[in-house]
């Protein structure tokens, strides 16, 4: 291949092979080694002398700890290089042979070639490394607790697709590991939920019949309800999650954000709801109430509950959630960024607050008005740990304390988790 413009040829020349050995993961899932270079102490001024000495990273995707591999160079950082992975040339004990055939070229997944006892480790440890790391916090992170399954558990995806040339679709699927446009196309994903699989090559077909409707590119999405597919954003559909206080039903629309492992929610809700009701809090605040999943899933361990939503029809679908489960101590306020707990009564001694943002984590705006409210206790849901630790910096100065740090994998096979921190108020 040509060598880029504006590639940078030190330390390694373009698509030079070299052989390395990989000492750890990072958490995308990357392989890393480090390498010794002649002049890397001279360069030492810029990224520090410990890291000098502990040599130039290289990044090799598809690799493992502990492995010995031939990877070919095609960038050089200020700090570090990236690699393809060439061969394999002493495999890791813990390697398996990948369920999927698109393995290494589709980019949903990372961890097929990784045993499953091992991702949980890998997981709990990046936990730990972004807590010391992101928030200069050293305590213990409980092993990740695994899925019920690691394979068939997604109830969604969302296929991708170019808009049609010559009047014909291409690929349908996945974004290429490591690009930001090209697409691979996926006829069957072995981590999605078996309905979906056997929907898939109907809809694909489907799709590609009715490629003059599509004026640009687009996105299908599949989502499991009931033993069926459903394809339409706006059409309502169910998912029940059992806890000990009985099968709890949520309605939502096919569009709408919802936890896509059904199969680890009951022991995900149920750790929520021992954290939150464990110092004696009588009152709960949802504060992504979404549809209700915390909010219902919480309800009977505390007198009240009151969800809350920037979105009004969110918040609706929690109030339907709620009577469809006949449960009468919820209720779900639909209130601007700005005020968030202006209309929430409960005594902030008393009451403990869930909070599961988006992958950017909680604002300033948030956070400000959260600490002026100073709830008892915090458990802080996040599928992103890094803008979790990141917040959980700004909890340490308002005056709370860190009291549980608990990832649970809801995606196998993937660099993706969730991790739940608890978080105790001081005085």
């Amino acid at each position: 291949m040509r060598k880029p413009k504006k590639f940078n040829p030190h330390p390694f020349d373009y698509h030079q092979e070299i052989e390395l050995e990989i000492s750890s993961l990072s958490n995308l899932g990357v392989g890393i080694a480090r390498v010794q270079l002649e002049n890397q102490g001279e360069q030492s001024n810029q990224s520090g002398q410990d890291e000098a000495q502990q040599g130039w990273v290289v990044f090799v995707p598809h690799t493992l700890p502990g492995e010995k591999v031939l990877a070919r160079i095609f960038r050089n950082d200020k700090s570090h290089s990236q690699a393809d992975l060439v061969d394999v040339l002493v495999p890791s004990a813990d390697r398996l042979e990948p369920k999927c055939s698109l393995f290494g070229r589709c980019g949903g997944c990372q961890y097929q070639h990784l045993s499953y006892d091992k991702q949980l480790a890998w997981k709990t440890r990046q936990v730990e490394e972004l807590l010391e790391h992101m928030a200069g916090v050293h305590t213990d992170v409980s092993p990740a607790i695994p899925s019920p399954r690691q394979w068939g558990y997604r109830s969604k995806i969302t296929p991708h697709f170019k808009r049609p040339r010559d009047g014909k679709i291409g690929d349908i699927g996945f974004l290429l590991a490591g690009q930001r446009s090209h697409l691979v196309d996926v006829p069957h994903c072995p981590i999605a939920m078996d309905e979906i699989n056997d929907a898939l090559p109907r809809i694909r077909d489907e799709t590609r019949n009715n490629a003059k409707t599509y004026k640009k590119d687009a996105t299908l999405l599949l989502r499991a309800t009931e033993g069926r597919v459903e394809t339409n954003h706006r059409n309502p559909i169910s998912e029940t999650v059992t806890t000990d206080a009985g099968d709890i039903t949520f309605h939502f629309l096919a569009g709408d954000f919802f936890q896509n492992n059904p199969f680890i929610l009951p022991a995900f809700t149920s750790y929520v709801a021992e954290q939150a009701s464990s110092c004696g809090a009588h009152y709960l605040v949802d504060a992504y109430c979404g549809s209700g999943l915390f909010s219902l899933c919480l309800a009977h361990k505390f007198k009240q509950v009151a969800g809350v939503e920037v979105s009004e029809t969110a918040a609706d679908w929690a109030r339907r959630n709620a009577e469809l489960n006949k449960i009468d101590n919820a209720t779900f306020l639909a209130s601007s960024a700005e005020a968030i707990f202006d209309d929430i009564s409960f005594p902030a001694e008393e009451t403990a607050v869930v909070i599961d943002p988006p992958r950017k984590g909680c604002n300033q705006e948030f956070l400000e008005q959260l600490f002026a409210f100073g709830p008892k206790k915090v458990v802080y849901i996040s599928c992103n740990p890094a803008t979790q630790m990141r917040d959980l910096s700004e909890f340490l100065l308002a005056g709370y304390k860190l009291t549980a740090v608990q990832p649970f994998d809801l995606f196998p096979q993937t660099r993706h988790l969730e991790c739940v921190i608890v978080l105790e108020k001081l005085g």
